[in-house]
């Protein structure tokens, strides 16, 4: 088996018993920096919140942003071990990192979160709503209505409760992302649920972008294809795993620096003329917008 470095066009068998999963227990583990970048301060002393900050994609963007001089609020779940390491990694680039840890179904820890953020940097420029769950099931009739309250409330309630509590810190110039996923344009017969709420977050990213255009303060999405983060193994069997991201033109998954950059983009003046758009990082997949 290649090193993921290789680009390999697949990854041995495994699984983790829990979400969102962890990057100790994966191998190969995501690459979450490039091996040659040249930062230009593109946000230099600007301030982000990530949440699901700890590993996978929101670990590629924090670091990505760290490198163009951002600090950063990582929010996870229970992932300890990932954060602190995130942490770490975003210190030796000079990165003020703040890390907090609960459970985003909730609407007084997303009010939380900007709270310690304006407590500690007195501003959020930029937010990344990212943190999502998906369970995988067979049918229509699998998914319990526990379940399905459960994936809306950590990838779309959440996204809801912390951008409304966000807005009023963030100035003219702040950018808003959110992370969906091509299930919501070609959809999952396996994650009803989740490719629902990543669709709602489309039009959540261009209802926003709409209603904030006076303030001058864009909205927009990304919506990756298959990313090899903790939550695959998380998701799906031994098997499953094996094969995944194999079923794109570029016949292989993708790492999460290779989607940071698109959140970069969009976070930095580079973007300045997107807002209510969606970013398509999937390997080579058409979608139709």
């Amino acid at each position: 088996m290649k090193n993921s470095a290789d680009h390999n066009q697949g990854f041995p068998p495994q699984s983790q018993s829990f979400q969102p999963g962890v990057t100790s227990e994966m191998f190969p583990v995501p690459e979450t920096r490039p091996k040659t970048y040249s930062p230009g301060s593109k946000l230099k002393d600007k301030v982000a919140i990530i949440t699901g900050g700890d590993s996978g994609i929101g670990r590629a963007v924090a670091l990505l942003f760290a490198e163009e001089g951002a600090n950063v609020v990582i929010v996870y779940y229970n992932e300890h071990e990932d954060a602190l390491e995130t942490e770490k990694e975003m210190r030796a680039r000079g990165s003020q990192t703040l890390l907090l840890s609960g459970d985003l179904q909730e609407e007084a820890f997303c009010q939380e979160i900007v709270n310690r953020t304006i407590e500690k940097f007195n501003r959020i420029d930029i937010l990344v709503n990212n943190a999502a769950v998906q369970f995988p099931q067979a049918s229509l009739n699998d998914i319990t209505s526990e379940q399905w309250e459960t994936t809306f409330r950590i990838n779309v309630f959440a996204p809801f409760y912390l951008t409304r509590a966000a807005l009023p810190y963030m100035p003219e110039g702040s950018s808003i992302i959110n992370s969906s996923s091509i299930t919501a344009f070609r959809g999952s017969e396996r994650l009803i649920d989740y490719s629902a709420t990543k669709g709602a977050l489309i039009s959540f990213t261009r209802a926003l972008a709409g209603s904030l255009t006076e303030r001058k303060i864009r909205v927009n999405a990304v919506a990756p294809g298959p990313i090899w983060t903790p939550l695959i193994p998380a998701s799906f069997n031994e098997e499953e795993v094996s094969k995944f991201g194999q079923d794109v033109p570029m016949g292989r998954a993708g790492q999460p620096y290779e989607v940071a950059t698109s959140y970069l983009f969009l976070a930095s003046e580079d973007g300045s003329y997107f807002t209510g758009q969606t970013l398509h990082p999937n390997g080579g997949v058409v979608v139709n917008t």
